[in-house]
């Protein structure tokens, strides 16, 4: 499976996304995974960026608040048509282009910084998405992206709950397995089952490699590994949304940034 495939899946994953996770039911992403990425983001003003990646915009608007210039790129064209709506009716200045992240269409040392949120881990040719990052950002430029946590979102994963319903400890395996396009189906588990009816489940391909994967693909490209974190919901955070417990017990994300050299 290639980039170009994946790119289906995900348009046809793109409107129930769209309409479930503006209604507030992507919950990990607005209450443990956005909030972590831009607290550990550098200061932005004045600075050019690309979101890699960006999906129906969400995450792009929330980072063209705090920078001067931002595209947000995306290879699943009805992505980009929710994303460019939400910009005609409520103008941040992003412009949007639909392009791979393996062939980004845009010249040599041209960005300031580079964004992926949860995008990464869904394109096969990952270390082609490194190195096109990696060339199109200036000399000092940075790299910010999230992913699921290898360690923890394994092949083989099992959710082990108490008598309440708490979660309170996860069976994992497979870790040194690499999945190469399996496609898995699920929805947003936060959203109620009366809306969730009749509603088609993501199809989402699959692929997988090791911590130390991941931190050498992006050392043997060029770059320097300049902060990395495992966001952690806290106790008031679960009080708000009981939904992300789970994610007291083991890390769901990987926060890494990286800088070209300059």
């Amino acid at each position: 499976m290639d980039h170009r495939r994946v790119g289906h899946y995900w348009n046809e994953n793109a409107d129930v996304w769209t309409r479930l996770s503006r209604a507030g039911y992507d919950t990990y992403r607005d209450y443990l995974n956005t909030p972590a990425f831009l607290e550990m983001l550098p200061p932005l003003g004045g600075l050019s960026g690309l979101d890699i990646g960006c999906g129906e915009g969400h995450n792009t608007r929330l980072l063209a608040d705090r920078c001067a210039r931002l595209v947000g790129l995306d290879v699943a064209g009805l992505f980009l048509r929710h994303a460019a709506a939400q910009e005609e009716a409520r103008p941040f200045g992003v412009r949007y282009v639909h392009a791979s992240a393996v062939e980004l269409p845009f010249p040599s040392a041209h960005f300031d910084f580079a964004t992926g949120f949860m995008s990464f881990m869904d394109i096969p040719e990952t270390e082609k998405v490194i190195s096109e990052a990696y060339r199109v950002l200036k000399p000092g430029g940075f790299l910010q992206f999230s992913i699921t946590h290898p360690a923890y979102d394994t092949p083989h994963r099992r959710n082990l709950r108490d008598e309440n319903g708490r979660t309170y400890a996860f069976e994992v395996g497979g870790y040194f397995q690499r999945l190469k396009g399996q496609v898995e189906e699920w929805i947003f588990s936060a959203a109620p089952p009366e809306v969730k009816a009749g509603l088609p489940l993501f199809k989402v391909p699959r692929f997988t490699r090791t911590l130390s994967g991941w931190l050498n693909l992006l050392i043997d490209t060029g770059f320097v590994l300049e902060r990395i974190c495992e966001p952690y919901p806290d106790d008031e955070t679960v009080a708000a949304c009981p939904n992300v417990q789970d994610a007291q017990v083991v890390a769901y994300f990987l926060i890494v940034r990286v800088r070209k050299p300059s």
